[in-house]
């Protein structure tokens, strides 16, 4: 096939050193066989870092961009964009490298995504480090590295006022990074529309490495599909199917706050630390008080129906007419029963706040909540944080944390760094309560009773990830959402091979079920492969020991706790059904085969 049908087959690349803008066509073969999105992107990194070790702060990291070919085609919950880089955040317990870390992919929802694609491009990337800060600013064809100096320093919600105003276009879709990104924050996250965040793995703290502010995108161009007259009868089919699911309508009644309640009687829910599973005060902060007290408004990102972020204005206390979004599940969670804050008004201030800086919340809720424990046990004392007074349920002390981390100042510098690097200066047993995968800091779930749900955070490529997948299977089409460039909530309401026939229209290549899996487990293997270049073998594949020895004490599930021995057989089951070494977890030469891998064998 000599067109490239679904892709405008360029990506734009950037060096912020030397000012070279180009546009690189796109590899058919790389695009059948990695797709776009957090797999394209995967392929250029490791095409791009030939040599493991690499600090992720070097002007040669790249940072990319990946819009998938699903991403601006008005499919439902088609606005997705991967954020991919060497991550700042992860390292293992043995490697030769100083600077070794996994591959980082952050998923972000909103508008840039089908932008990129507008303005004729199937991803951007970023090398080099710019001089002063800088924006990169696109319209199809027309690329500048233009001065940001005047925005360093905003917060991102004033920021996203002013920039847009200076652009004297509100057609321009951007992302961004607060203060936590200029000062290169290892939590720092890449923001859009001040709400929405490529929030995990240090895209931030990457993004402000190179001096890069913004990036702002308009476009007027999109690619052609194969087969025009399939595509109007597949849109027409999952719009009817979208209408009628009654998840559709779940989500735009609840957003993901509808399961705050919901899984904290299952006692899956991280509570105090991930002490518990189970928050009595739970529906103080749900779905319900929300649209009671503060919720006005349901808003989506492009395309689509699911409408689950939520946006309100706290009506009452020191906060009142603040507006913002949330809460969502994992920042409820995670600035809410995580912390004990049970305090609606004062846990929408900490997430507000938490946007306006631009750190990731699921890990600076952690390092407060690491903090919060080591301070009841005296572990620490108010010296070391800089007398705050961390006590459990205290917002002041949250945000007066969240300024810390931030900024990097006092026990910020050091919390910004995560619960690893603090439990290494804590001492003691608090190795036990620090709640990391090779450091990356675990989401909202609890897994005293959901063995699954820790197996998705030890083999996650990422470091910990509630959303990788608890098997190979699930991991694999998670892999592949995610190249896509489609919401994960949105991809189970396409029904049984919905999917894989969308992207053979669009693209025209026939992607069979087989041959559709195939692609995600192609994907997830390089970025292992990745990671064990830099020294990631099975002994970072572990939880931490409070879900072993610490049972809970509360809730439904009261007395429940894993078991080691029975965790590490199914460990050893997954990398057995992976084709994956189960003593090192490294992929075996016929795994890699098997996939076209045979690059990426050492």
């Amino acid at each position: 096939m000599d067109k490239l049908y679904g892709y405008s087959g360029s990506i734009l690349e950037v060096n912020l050193t030397s000012g070279k803008i180009e546009k690189v066509p796109v590899s058919p073969s790389d695009a059948k066989n990695f797709v776009g999105g957090r797999g394209l992107g995967m392929k250029i990194l490791w095409d791009k870092v030939k040599e493991p070790g690499m600090d992720p702060f070097a002007p040669e990291n790249p940072i990319m961009f990946m819009p998938g070919p699903m991403t601006g085609y008005p499919f439902a919950s088609s606005s997705r964009t991967c954020v991919v880089t060497k991550s700042p955040r992860t390292s293992p317990v043995h490697s030769t490298y100083k600077h070794a870390s996994t591959v980082s992919y952050a998923n972000m929802g909103g508008f840039i995504g089908p932008e990129i694609r507008f303005a004729g491009y199937d991803g951007i990337v970023v090398t080099g480090k710019a001089s002063k800060p800088v924006y990169i600013k696109i319209e199809n064809d027309d690329v500048e590295i233009c001065d940001a100096s005047a925005f360093w320093g905003m917060r991102t919600d004033e920021f996203d006022i002013e920039f847009h105003e200076s652009l004297g276009d509100n057609r321009f879709q951007s992302c961004y990074i607060g203060p936590a990104g200029e000062n290169m924050v290892p939590m720092a996250c890449v923001m859009n529309t001040a709400a929405r965040a490529a929030g995990r793995g240090g895209t931030g703290a990457v993004m402000g490495s190179k001096n890069l502010k913004a990036i702002a995108v308009k476009g007027t161009r999109f690619p052609e599909v194969a087969d025009h007259k399939k595509y109007l009868e597949l849109l027409d089919l999952t719009r009817n199917k979208f209408r009628d699911d009654p998840m559709t309508a779940w989500w735009r009644s609840n957003g993901t706050a509808g399961a705050l309640t919901m899984i904290s009687e299952a006692s899956r829910e991280a509570v105090k630390n991930f002490r518990e599973g189970t928050f009595t005060d739970v529906s103080l902060i749900g779905a319900e008080a929300a649209r009671a007290k503060a919720w006005q408004r349901d808003f989506a990102c492009y395309a689509c129906p699911l409408a689950c972020k939520k946006s309100g204005v706290i009506q009452k206390g020191i906060y009142a007419g603040l507006v913002h979004d949330g809460p969502e599940y994992e920042t409820g969670t995670m600035y809410g029963s995580n912390l004990l804050i049970s305090n609606l008004e004062g846990l929408l201030k900490e997430i507000y706040a938490g946007d306006d800086y631009g750190v990731d919340i699921i890990s600076t809720g952690n390092a407060i909540g690491f903090l919060m424990e080591a301070y009841e046990k005296g572990y620490i004392d108010k010296n070391f944080v800089d007398g705050i007074d961390l006590t459990w349920g205290n917002v002041r002390a949250v945000l007066d944390m969240l300024q810390k981390i931030t900024y990097r100042e006092g026990v910020g510098d050091l919390a910004g760094q995560g619960v690893k690097k603090l439990a290494e200066k804590v001492g003691r047993d608090s190795h036990k309560f620090a709640i990391h995968v090779k450091g990356h800091e675990l989401a909202a779930h609890n897994v005293h009773v959901n063995p699954g749900m820790g197996i998705s955070y030890v083999s996650s490529n990422r470091g910990a990830c509630h959303l990788n997948g608890a098997n190979p299977q699930e991991q694999n089409s998670t892999a592949m959402v995610d190249s896509l460039g489609l919401c994960l909530f949105a991809a189970g309401s396409y029904g049984e091979n919905g999917l894989e026939n969308i992207i053979t229209m669009i693209t025209g290549h026939s992607y069979t079920t087989e041959e559709y899996m195939k692609a995600g487990e192609r994907v997830f293997n390089l970025e292992k492969m990745f990671n064990y270049r830099e020294g990631f073998t099975r002994e970072d594949d572990v939880l931490p020991d409070r879900f072993f020895e610490e049972p809970l004490t509360i809730g439904t599930e009261k007395g429940a706790v894993l078991d080691r021995k029975e965790f590490e057989e199914l460990l050893t089951t997954y990398y057995t059904d992976r084709g994956w070494d189960p003593i090192t977890s490294r992929p075996t030469d016929e795994k890699l085969e098997s996939l076209g891998l045979e690059f990426a064998m050492e």
